[in-house]
Formats: C-alpha cells, structure tokens, sequence
C-alpha cells in the first residue's frame, strides 16, 4: 500500500482505534516504554459560566470558561527495568514530579500517524496493579494515570483545515475595491 492510498483511505474511512502508539518523551527508554495495551482521557470540556445581566432580571448569558482537560490514562502489562514504570514510581513514593510531553498516534495498516495528539507536561497521579488471582492465568496490568495542561491534536484534518483557510484568506485578501 502505498502512502497517498493510505492517506486516502484515511479519508474515506473511519480509522480503527486498534492500531496506535504512546511515546512518552523521555530518555533513557527501553522497547517496553511504548507497549500500551489501551490510551483513554483524550477528552476536553469547556464549562459555562451563567451571568446575569444587570439591571434586567429577563436575560441570562453564558460565557465560556478555562477548558478542563480529563486525566489520560495508560494500561499495559507489568514489565520489569521499565524507565516510565521507574519514572511514575518516582513520583508518587519519592514525590518528585518530572513532567513530560506524550505523544499518542493513530496509525494506519502502513504503520503511517493518521493523527497525532501531542499531550503537553504530564505527569503521574496515579498507579494501579491488577489483582492477582491464583484461579485464572491472565496478565498483571499496569495502569498509570497521567494528569495534563493540554492536548494539541495535530493530524492531516489539521493541514486539511489551515489550508482551506490560507486559501480562504488569500481569496478574501485579494479582492479589494
């Protein structure tokens, strides 16, 4: 498959969210620094603020607020000599906080980022372990939660979207009398 077809399909296709890849920003790492079994937390809220207007009891306006972005949390298995299992520790025994950008890609079946969200100064909250069972034979499961200032999505709806208006503006720029 070629680039331009996997773009294409891109477009033409909902990408499946099976198929992604977490880099954490941070060096040292080892191959087990980017195995992920799943991403979740990419979400932002934008809360409004109810005034009312003075003098006329009739009318009340919404404003928005500072966007509230969720908590992003990150689940693999439990791999030994890991630097973000290290690194996460580290922060909640040693309360040493260390914050870093990630960087979660979707891709397509070329291995090619479909889209990108660059996750700006995270940093651990939280670590939960998976329960140990002697009754079942299952993996134990890592799960970090990361708290962050913002994403930035940053994908080909973004080139897509600051072309039409570099073109948009470029048109209306244009024409003058």
């Amino acid at each position: 498959m070629s680039l331009i077809s996997g773009i294409v399909d891109g477009l033409i296709y909902p990408p499946p969210g099976f198929h992604f890849l977490v880099v954490i920003e941070m060096f040292p790492q080892t191959p087990q620094d980017i195995r992920f079994q799943s991403v979740s937390g990419l979400s932002v809220n934008i809360p409004t603020e109810t005034v009312a207007e003075g003098g006329e009891n009739r009318f009340k306006h919404q404003f928005p607020g500072v966007p509230q972005f969720n908590k992003l949390v990150l689940k693999r298995g439990l791999f030994l000599g890991s630097f973000v299992s290290h690194w996460a520790r580290n922060s909640i025994e040693n309360f040493e906080f260390d914050p870093k950008n990630v960087l979660i890609s979707l891709l397509n079946d070329s291995h090619i980022p479909l889209n990108v969200w660059h996750v700006f100064n995270a940093y651990p909250t939280k670590i939960d372990i998976s329960e140990f069972n002697a009754e079942q034979n299952t993996l134990v499961v890592e799960t970090l939660e990361l708290t962050y200032q913002y994403f930035k999505p940053m994908g080909l709806d973004d080139l897509v979207a600051g072309a039409v208006g570099a073109v948009a503006g470029a048109v209306s720029g244009s024409v003058s009398f």
